[in-house]
C-alpha cells in the first residue's frame, strides 16, 4: 500500500507516494494529487529510495563518543542546561535548529527555549537562506507573509527570476514555469551574475554585477513612475512611503549593475508594460549584507504598481528547505515569536506566555546564528543544542564555527548520521529519519502537508519532539510538555494561532486544531474563522497598525568586501542539480553522484588563461578565513573577475572542498543573514606531482593533498591528487583499499609516467587505481560499472574497440551519458529536447536535465530549432 507523504528536500514541498518494499526500502513516486507537484519529482526526490536504510545511522546515544543509554544521556542534557541556567542565567543557553525539522519538533523546541528556559537564543539554519525575506516582509507588510501562490507562475505574463536558479534549486517549479511558457508564451527574465541552467528558458538574461540587485529594482521603480505605470489609486489608498522610496530610487545609479543599456531598456519596458508580473527571488537576493534592502527594493516595485494579491502578480520568495516556512510559523528564529507574533511587542509576549502558562519569557530578540556561535566561542553560551544541521560545514567562516563548538562547555547534537558537527559534540542523540516520523511541513506557498511514516523506526532513535519533551520533563516542566503524539503538538500549535488571528495577524490555522491529523490533506493557510487560504493583500489591507503597506527607501550598497588586484575574484556559491546541503542524505544515493561527483570552481576562460589554469586541473582558493582546493571548470557561464563553487562537500566527502570555510561571517545589519555570495578569494594553480582516480568496493580515506569521494552502485569512486608520489605505489594502494592480500595486476608506462593497478579476487576486481602526471583521462562511468565483475579489462579504462562510450552521465534519473546524447543528435538529426527524449529517454523522467539537453542542441546550430 502506498503512503502519502512529503519530500524532505527543498521548499517546493512535493507530495510523494511511498510504497514500502518489505525489506526496509520503498518505491518512490510523485503524488499526482498534491497541488505543489502534481506528480512531478526532481532527480533528488526520485532517488529518495536510495537514501533509505540503516547504513551509517546513529542507533544509540553517545556521551563523549561512547555508547550510552537514553536515560543517562537525557539526564545529562537536562542537568547541564539546568546548571547553566542557574549559574549564568537564561542567555547562557541556546538552540540552533534546522529547516529540515518538522513543525511539531520546531514548536516544542521554541516553547522549551523561549517559554521555559526564558531565552530567545533559538535560531535556525533558515537564518542562512531566508532571514532577509522575513525582515523585508515585516518591514513592508507588517508580518512575514508570502502573498502569492504557485499557480501565479502559470498565470503571469512576465516572470522575473532574481537570484534564483530555479532549474537546479527548485526543479519542479521550473518545470511548471517552463510548461506555462510553452503553453501561453510567458516571458521569463533571469537576473543572475552567472548564466545558469535556468537561462535556457529565459527570454532575457541580465548578468548583473554581484550585489547590484537593489540598484536594478530602483531603476524599475523609477521607470514605473516615469512611464505612468504606478497605480496611484492603490498607492493612495493602501501604501505609505512612496515619495521617499521613489526619491531614493532616483538617486541610484543603474550603471552599477554593469548591464548593457539595451538589455536594461528591454527589461524596464517589459516590467512597466506587463500587468501580470511575478518576481521570484531566492538566495541570490537574501544572502547579502544588504539582503533586506534588496527584498524591499523588489517589494517596492510591486506595491507601487499594485501588482500584488491578484492572480498572476506579486513578489514570491521561494524557500530553500522543506520546512523553512514551518519554522518561521512557530517562531523558530531569534527575533520572532510563534504564529508571526512579535517578540518585541509586550502584548504579544504576554499572550503567548499566558497560553503556555510559562514561568518566564525573553523580553527581546536573542542571538542570531552568527552571533550565537561567536558567543559560544567567547564563553557566553555555556550549553548549546544543535538539531538536524551541520554548522561546522554550512555556516560562514566554518572553521571558526567548528572551533566555537569545541570551546563551548556543553554541546548536544541531535541527528540521523555522523557529521562534521556530531564529532564535536559532548552528547549525540539519535533521531528518527524521514520515512519513520510523523508531522507536518509548510512549503513556499503556505501549503501545510503531512509527512507520514512508511517505515518502522529502528530500535534506538526517537522523534525530536519526544526527545525535547523528555528533557523538559527532567527539568521540572513535564506537565506543559506532556503530549503523547505529534498530533497533540500540532493541535496546540493550531490553537495558539487563534491568538494571532484575534490580534489581526495573518497566521491563523485554528480551525485545524480539531482536524483529523492522520488524514489531513495538503492545506494552504490561513485556516481560521476570519480567512481561509488564497492570496494575501488583494483587498489592500496589510498587517501594519494603519493597514497600509510600507515602501522603504533603499540606497544600494555594494558587497561588504571589495575586490582588489589581479588574482582576486568575487566568489559566488550555490547548489548543484543533484545534491542537497551537506549531502548527508543525497550523498547516499549513487544516482545523484553520476552527474557531478566532486567539488569544482567555475572560472572564465580569459581569467583561467591569465592564471595558467587548464580545464580539469586543480586550483587553490584562499581567503583570510580559510582555503580550498577545487577542480577547475573553465566556462563563460561566469563573468570575468567572478568564480562559482558549490556548497555541498564536507570533511567526509572532500575535505578541501568545504566552501563555507572561505566565507567571512559578514551579515546584514537588519536580518542577520550572512553574505554568502560575495566573498573575495585569491585563486592560484595547484601543481600536484600526480593525479589519480580510484574505484573500490569499500570506502577510501586517502593520504593525499586532494581527494573527493562519492558512492556508486557497487562501492565508491574517488578523485585524488598528491604533491609527491609514494615510494611504493602498490603498498600505498593496498593501504588505501584495505587489501593486503588481493592479487595485484599492474600496467605501467614509464614514458608517460602513468600507472594502473587492479586488485582482484577469483578474477573479479575489488578495486582499481589510475595514476598520471596530468588529470587522468578515462571513461569513469565505464570503470565504475566494471567494478566487481571484470578482472584485468578494468585496466583499459575505456570500452573495448567497437563498444560505445556513453560518456559522463547527464541524465541521472535514467543514467544516459553525454556522448550517447551527442551521438543521437548527430546521427539522427535531432532538433528538439523532446526528440532527444524519444530517442534516448534523457529528460523524460524528472526533467531536471532538460536545460543541459537544450545547451547541447545549441552547441550545434544546424540541429537546433
Amino acid at each position: 500500500m502506498s503512503i502519502r507523504t512529503t519530500c524532505p528536500y527543498c521548499g517546493v514541498g512535493c507530495g510523494i507516494l511511498a510504497t514500502p518494499d518489505g525489506t526496509g526500502g520503498a518505491r518512490i513516486a510523485g503524488d499526482p494529487d498534491h497541488p505543489a507537484n502534481r506528480g512531478r519529482l526532481c532527480s533528488k526526490g526520485a532517488a529518495l529510495g536510495q537514501t533509505l536504510g540503516l547504513e551509517g545511522r546513529l542507533l544509540c546515544p553517545l556521551i563523549a563518543g561512547r555508547p550510552a543509554g537514553w536515560d543517562a544521556a537525557l539526564d545529562l542534557v537536562a542537568q547541564r542546561f539546568a546548571a547553566a541556567l542557574e549559574e549564568h542565567g537564561p542567555d547562557s543557553v541556546a538552540f540552533y535548529l534546522s529547516g529540515q525539522m518538522l513543525t511539531e519538533d520546531y514548536y516544542v523546541a521554541n516553547k522549551l527555549m523561549k517559554g521555559y528556559m526564558g531565552s530567545a537564543n533559538v535560531d535556525t539554519n533558515s537564518r542562512l537562506c531566508m532571514a532577509s525575506t522575513v525582515a523585508g516582509h515585516r518591514r513592508a507588510f507588517g508580518t512575514d507573509t508570502v502573498p502569492g501562490l504557485y499557480e501565479d507562475l502559470e498565470l503571469a505574463d512576465l516572470v522575473v527570476l532574481a537570484g534564483s536558479n530555479l532549474a537546479w534549486c527548485h526543479p519542479v517549479l521550473y518545470q511548471r514555469l517552463a510548461a506555462a511558457r510553452a503553453a501561453r508564451g510567458t516571458k521569463v527574465v533571469v537576473i543572475d551574475p552567472r548564466r545558469t541552467a535556468t537561462c535556457e528558458i529565459a527570454d532575457l538574461h541580465l548578468p548583473i554585477m554581484p550585489g547590484s540587485d537593489a540598484a536594478l529594482f530602483n531603476a524599475v521603480l523609477t521607470a514605473l513612475a516615469d512611464r505612468g505605470a504606478v497605480d496611484h489609486a492603490f498607492v493612495a489608498a493602501h501604501v505609505a512611503g512612496f515619495d521617499a522610496a521613489l526619491a531614493a530610487a532616483r538617486a541610484s545609479d543603474p550603471g552599477t549593475t554593469g548591464l548593457r543599456t539595451a538589455d536594461l531598456s528591454i527589461f524596464l519596458d517589459w516590467f512597466c508594460s506587463t500587468e501580470r508580473v511575478v518576481t521570484v527571488f531566492s538566495q541570490g537576493i537574501n544572502q547579502s549584507s544588504s539582503g533586506t534592502d534588496k527584498v524591499n527594493a523588489i517589494l517596492n516595485c510591486h506595491l507601487a504598481s499594485g501588482r500584488i494579491g491578484r492572480p498572476g502578480t506579486g513578489p514570491f520568495s521561494v524557500t530553500g528547505q522543506p520546512n523553512a516556512m514551518g519554522g518561521r510559523e512557530v517562531g523558530g528564529m531569534a527575533n520572532t515569536l510563534a504564529c508571526h507574533l512579535e517578540i518585541e511587542n509586550p502584548a504579544h509576549r504576554a499572550a503567548v506566555q499566558a497560553f503556555w502558562g510559562s514561568p518566564r519569557m525573553p523580553q527581546g530578540p536573542g542571538l542570531k546564528a552568527v552571533e550565537m556561535f561567536r558567543a559560544a566561542a567567547h564563553g557566553q553560551i555555556r550549553a548549546l543544542w544543535i538539531i538536524h544541521t551541520n554548522p561546522a560545514v554550512s555556516m560562514p567562516d566554518a572553521d571558526a564555527v567548528a572551533a566555537a563548538i569545541r570551546l563551548c562547555d556543553f554541546v548536544v547534537v541531535s541527528d540521523i548520521t555522523r557529521t562534521d558537527t556530531t564529532r564535536l559534540a559532548d552528547v549525540v542523540l539519535p533521531a528518527t529519519a524521514w520515512g519513520e516520523k510523523s508531522g507536518t511541513v509548510t512549503n513556499s506557498d503556505r501549503t501545510i502537508s503531512r509527512q507520514r511514516p512508511f517505515l518502522s523506526a529502528p530500535e534506538g532513535p526517537r522523534d525530536d519532539w519526544r526527545i525535547l519533551a523528555d528533557v523538559a520533563g527532567r527539568m521540572g516542566w513535564g506537565e506543559a510538555f506532556g503530549w503523547t503524539s505529534p498530533a497533540e503538538v500540532f493541535a496546540e500549535h493550531a490553537a495558539l494561532s487563534s491568538i494571532a488571528g484575534q490580534m489581526g495577524l495573518d497566521f491563523d490555522i485554528s480551525d485545524l486544531a480539531a482536524c483529523d491529523y492522520d488524514t489531513l490533506p495538503p492545506t494552504r493557510w490561513p485556516v481560521g474563522p476570519r480567512r481561509r487560504g488564497g492570496r494575501f493583500f488583494g483587498d489592500g489591507r496589510f498587517f501594519t497598525p494603519d493597514h497600509r503597506a510600507r515602501m522603504v527607501p533603499v540606497t544600494p550598497r555594494p558587497p561588504a568586501v571589495a575586490t582588489g588586484p589581479r588574482r582576486r575574484f568575487r566568489l559566488n556559491t550555490g547548489r548543484i542539480r543533484d545534491q542537497w546541503h551537506t549531502m548527508t542524505r543525497s550523498g547516499r544515493a549513487p544516482a545523484l553522484s553520476r552527474h557531478i561527483a566532486e567539488p569544482f570552481v567555475e572560472i572564465h576562460p580569459v581569467d583561467a588563461a591569465d592564471l595558467g589554469l587548464e580545464p580539469a586541473a586543480l586550483a587553490r582558493l584562499s581567503t583570510p578565513q580559510g582555503r580550498a582546493i577545487l577542480r577547475v571548470a573553465v566556462t563563460d557561464r561566469v563573468q570575468r573577475g567572478q568564480v562559482f563553487a558549490p556548497i555541498h562537500w564536507t570533511a567526509d566527502t572532500a575535505p578541501t572542498g568545504r566552501i563555507d570555510a572561505l566565507v567571512a561571517s559578514v551579515t546584514d545589519p537588519i536580518s542577520g543573514q550572512p553574505e554568502s555570495k560575495a566573498a573575495v578569494v585569491t585563486v592560484a594553480p595547484l601543481a600536484p606531482a600526480w593525479y589519480g582516480f580510484a574505484v573500490a568496493r569499500t570506502s577510501m580515506n586517502p593520504d593525499a593533498v586532494y581527494w573527493a569521494r562519492a558512492r556508486t552502485e557497487t562501492g565508491w569512486r574517488c578523485e585524488l591528487a598528491g604533491m609527491s608520489p609514494p615510494a611504493d605505489w602498490e603498498a600505498w594502494a593496498r593501504s588505501l583499499f584495505g587489501l593486503p592480500d588481493a592479487c595485484c595486476l599492474r600496467v605501467e608506462d614509464p614514458g608517460r609516467g602513468s600507472l594502473r593497478l587492479a586488485f582482484t579476487e577469483e578474477g573479479r576486481s575489488l578495486a582499481a587505481l589510475f595514476v598520471a602526471p596530468e588529470p587522468v583521462e578515462l571513461a569513469r562511468d565505464h570503470v565504475v560499472a566494471l567494478l566487481g565483475t571484470a578482472g584485468a579489462e578494468i585496466l583499459a579504462g575505456r570500452p573495448a574497440q567497437g563498444q560505445p562510450d556513453p560518456g559522463p552521465t547527464l541524465c541521472s534519473c535514467l543514467n544516459v551519458g553525454r556522448n550517447t546524447i551527442l551521438r543521437a543528435i548527430s546521427e539522427r538529426g535531432l532538433r528538439s529536447v523532446e526528440a532527444i527524449g524519444s530517442a534516448v529517454q534523457a529528460g523524460t523522467a524528472c526533467g531536471g536535465c532538460r536545460p543541459e539537453l537544450a545547451a547541447l542542441l545549441a552547441m550545434r546550430p544546424e540541429a537546433a530549432e
